[in-house]
């Protein structure tokens, strides 16, 4: 960090602590070459995740627009709210642990499908349903055979 007074880049943090927001660390700093204190505000970069929809066409990822998706697909069904929210968190945490800005409208089904099979099966093989474009009966018993395949095995 660069000393306002004399430019030094070397300081040392002599106290640190978030605001009252909590958005942000406050931090005192002393210029190892003036010896003059300073603070510095630290903040978390938000970088926002785009989507690649099959269209090709981009737009910004909508956490309400997936958990609305999740929503349907549970209509009906023994799964709270909350439950679905705790799996849109893993979802976008994911998605932001992986370092990529762009992610295709694929991959987000394909996790969003992976959360819905442990909360609840139904649930799960409606939004693959959708998500899936089942184009005739087969395809749709192909994934319920997969399915039960998966139950009996344990996995």
């Amino acid at each position: 960090m660069k000393c306002p007074y004399c430019g030094d880049i070397d300081s040392k943090v002599i106290d640190s602590r978030p605001t009252e927001d909590g958005e942000k660390i406050r931090r005192r700093r002393e210029c190892l070459g003036c010896k003059k204190r300073f603070t510095t505000y630290e903040i978390v970069e938000t970088v926002p995740l785009m989507v690649i929809k099959k269209d090709r066409s981009r737009e910004a990822f909508d956490r309400q627009k997936l958990l609305n998706g999740m929503l349907r697909s549970c209509e009906k069904r023994p799964v709270s709210y909350e439950m679905l929210e705790r799996a849109v968190d893993n979802i976008e945490q994911t998605l932001l642990n992986s370092y990529e800005r762009e992610i295709s409208s694929m991959r987000i089904g394909e996790l969003a499908m992976q959360e819905l099979k442990k909360i609840d099966e139904v649930a799960y093989v409606r939004f693959a349903s959708v998500y899936r474009q089942f184009s005739d009966l087969n395809t749709f018993m192909q994934e319920l055979k997969e399915l039960l395949d998966t139950r009996a095995k344990g996995v």
